[in-house]
């Protein structure tokens, strides 16, 4: 395989870690910008929350356009997109205005995912491919990490307006990188035509390039359901972390903001190389003989089992139990996360179907982005500031998840490549 593949799949963790960095700005620099233009909680959770409808909803056809154009026009596009919306919310001076570029900014995110899943589908074979998930997959947890200490002094050092203006340029100085390198397998220069061919030898399922399969047929598999569930069930409890973690630390707990940006950093650490992790092991499996089904299924349902844990940080006696339960929570969300962005690659009825199965899979999970935020206020209301029901009902998700990986998701492989009219063959679950 070309060496050049590990340069392409690193460019898109860059690009997905400059994606959480723009992703959380707003809610680092929300006190300020509330101070600065009178803006009340309330107003401001909606303006925070709004991110997450354009994000679900264009992933549908965020997918379809990066298999249509490629990855390497999707992504730029998708880049300059929500860099160019990120630094204009610096200008912005009403609710309106902030609600408008956060709408927007999810539009342009949305292109992320299903674009570097056909990159890790386009350079790496399917012994490497959960590795090259879990790479580009971490840059998630690394922005979210890095996003705190990052906006922060920006906003300390000069102002909030600064800290937009600047993570936006650093999506703009990526594109220009991006298109300096990244080339698809078939017009790089360092693949040798020994190589490529390797590459398109993987690519190829049960169906062909040219297999005239309609996007709206995808959703009569079995299997692409069983996707959407299980990655709707990870994503609600992932999100938790997103959204209500730090207000679970201050008012369960007690933390001061210092802590908050030590001891609360630690879930998401550990979850970086948990992630890679989870790659390295379903390769590792694959490469000694198992079946993809058995290696990918054994990492996805193992670590989404694991990852009910969550449920006991509600009942730790002390900080530390809880941070021990949150920490395992989160590494196994993403050690199971590796897998599942192999999925679309793994399963695509042709090459021209990965990313719009990506989409089709991150719609269905970041619906959970709404669903989670909205039920963990209400239930914050009614018992009164409890966390207890959130996290038992997290954990709780995190099971039925695991079931449908391993119960509706069928074999992984190739789909069948099914024209108009035809029927969609049932496979095995294992």
């Amino acid at each position: 395989m070309p060496k050049a593949r590990w340069t392409m799949i690193l460019l898109c963790c860059l690009a997905n870690t400059i994606n959480y960095i723009d992703r959380a700005n707003l809610a680092v620099a929300a006190p300020s910008m509330q101070h600065d233009l009178g803006i009340d909680a309330a107003t401001m959770g909606v303006i925070l929350g709004g991110f997450f409808w354009t994000y679900a909803v264009m992933q549908l056809p965020a997918g379809w356009f990066a298999d249509r154009v490629g990855a390497r026009i999707a992504l730029a596009v998708a880049v300059v997109w929500w860099s160019v919306f990120t630094a204009l919310t610096s200008v912005a001076r009403s609710v309106e205005t902030l609600l408008g570029c956060r709408l927007l900014l999810g539009i342009g995110e949305a292109g992320a995912y299903p674009s570097m899943a056909k990159v890790s589908a386009n350079w790496f074979p399917r012994t490497e491919r959960a590795l090259a998930a879990s790479i580009f997959d971490s840059g998630s947890r690394i922005g979210s990490a890095l996003s705190l200490p990052i906006v922060a002094w920006l906003i300390g050092t000069f102002n909030w307006e600064t800290s937009f203006v600047v993570t936006g340029l650093l999506g703009v100085a990526w594109v220009v990188v991006w298109f300096t390198l990244y080339r698809e397998p078939e017009n790089h220069p360092a693949v040798t035509p020994e190589q490529l061919a390797a590459l398109r030898a993987e690519r190829q399922g049960k169906g062909a390039d040219g297999a005239k399969v309609p996007w709206a047929s995808l959703f009569r598999y079995r299997t692409i359901w069983g996707m959407m569930i299980g990655f709707f069930c990870l994503n609600f409890t992932i999100y938790f972390f997103i959204t209500w973690f730090p207000s679970y630390l201050v008012e369960a707990r007690g933390f001061s903001l210092s802590q908050l940006g030590t001891l609360g950093l630690l879930p998401a650490l550990f979850a970086i190389p948990a992630g890679w992790l989870g790659g390295i092991v379903s390769d590792a499996l694959y490469r000694r003989g198992w079946s993809l089904t058995r290696a990918r299924k054994t990492c996805l349902v193992g670590g989404m089992l694991t990852s009910s844990i969550i449920t006991g940080a509600a009942f730790a006696p002390n900080v530390y139990g809880a941070l021990a339960c949150f920490a395992i929570a989160y590494g196994s969300l993403a050690f199971a996360a590796a897998n599942i962005w192999t999925l679309p690659a793994d399963v695509a009825p042709t090459p021209a179907h990965v990313a719009s199965i990506g989409g089709i899979q991150n719609f269905a999970s970041n619906l959970a982005g709404i669903v989670t935020t909205s039920f963990t206020g209400v239930m914050l209301t009614i018992t009164s500031g409890s966390f207890v029901v959130p996290l038992i009902v997290a954990g709780a998700f995190c099971v039925v998840g695991a079931g449908a990986y391993l119960f509706i998701v069928g074999e992984i492989a190739p789909l069948p490549a099914l024209e108009r009219g035809a029927v969609p063959e049932r496979s095995p679950t294992a």
